[in-house]
């Protein structure tokens, strides 16, 4: 193809682009971009275990048989296809528990990424909108959030208030809000002195209105592009957290927790480890590269690459 080719071929791309409409855009910069699409299809597909865990466990994640321990998977010897996975050293069917776990770490991650929405959101548009004392004063509360140190903060709550899936998402949650503070904090002063929001406060509008309908109607692909990768750093904490012995409890299926209790047989039962390390991999990958194709997706030009 000549430079002359390739130039009205730009061209009549750019005018066929011009005449779709934001939603055939959208769409078609989704489904043509593969790191969005493999993260959302490991998202949805651990989403569906999740909710039917009951029908998908060959067993009850929490029975226990003692005759039946530290049974290794069916695909090494002394295996049974009864136990596909093995057993773990309760006896229980390790599987079913992975399966199990899948609920535990989708709960724990959407729980803690909305709580830091929250509050980051409303501290960014807060210090963003108004500016001068706001705005010191969410960046002095930033400051110090930076400064601490997360996971001996988070180990240090979890301890004092006693350990609880709830109270993992509650303490998660609140220590995870810097990233949202800062992309909102930085747009909302941009978009606060747009046209639009001029011509809002020129009609009447009031502050809590402007915001409500100009400002964070703006801030939404940002805000939701931020929520899969806090998703990811969610989960990890939580297993973080679990593996140290100060998260989810036993007899609850946490994949930290399973790696937690498989690390002192790993070296002659390395699949205790290696099986829900895997599943922990492929949730937090599927929600990073879910995040990243939308980020891309969503950006005025549209990369795709």
């Amino acid at each position: 193809m000549t430079d002359i080719d390739a130039t009205f071929a730009a061209a009549d791309a750019a005018d066929e682009t011009a005449t779709l409409t934001p939603g055939q855009v959208f769409r078609r910069r989704m489904f043509g971009h593969t790191g969005f699409l493999i993260g959302a299809g490991l998202i949805a597909l651990i989403a569906l275990v999740a909710i039917f865990a009951p029908l998908l466990a060959p067993h009850d994640p929490f029975a226990q048989s003692l005759s039946t321990r530290m049974l290794p998977p069916a695909w090494v010897d002394g295996g049974t296809w009864d136990h596909i996975f093995g057993t773990d050293q309760n006896g229980r069917d390790y599987l079913s528990r992975l399966i199990y776990g899948t609920r535990v770490s989708i709960t724990i991650g959407i729980g803690a990424a909305t709580i830091g929405l929250l509050i980051g959101v409303t501290l960014g548009v807060l210090a963003g909108y108004f500016g001068g004392w706001v705005d010191h004063g969410i960046s002095f509360l930033l400051t110090a959030q930076l400064a601490l140190p997360g996971l001996l903060l988070a180990m240090a709550l979890v301890f004092i208030i006693g350990p609880s899936i709830w109270v993992v998402i509650g303490i998660v949650g609140v220590l995870h809000w810097t990233y949202y503070l800062v992309v909102t904090r930085s747009a909302t002063q941009r978009i606060r002195n747009l046209d639009f929001v001029a011509a809002a406060a020129a009609s009447g509008a009031n502050p809590r209105q402007i915001i409500w309908h100009e400002i964070l109607p703006n801030l939404f692909s940002s805000i939701i592009v931020i929520f899969t990768f806090e998703l990811g750093i969610a989960i990890l904490a939580e297993s973080s957290l679990s593996f140290l012995g100060v998260g989810i409890q036993p007899p609850t299926p946490s994949w930290g927790l399973m790696i937690a209790e498989g690390k002192q047989a790993m070296f002659y039962r390395p699949w205790l480890v290696i099986l829900p390390g895997v599943c922990l991999f492929l949730l937090v990958i599927g929600a990073n590269l879910m995040g990243d194709g939308l980020r891309d997706i969503t950006s005025p030009e549209g990369r795709n690459e």
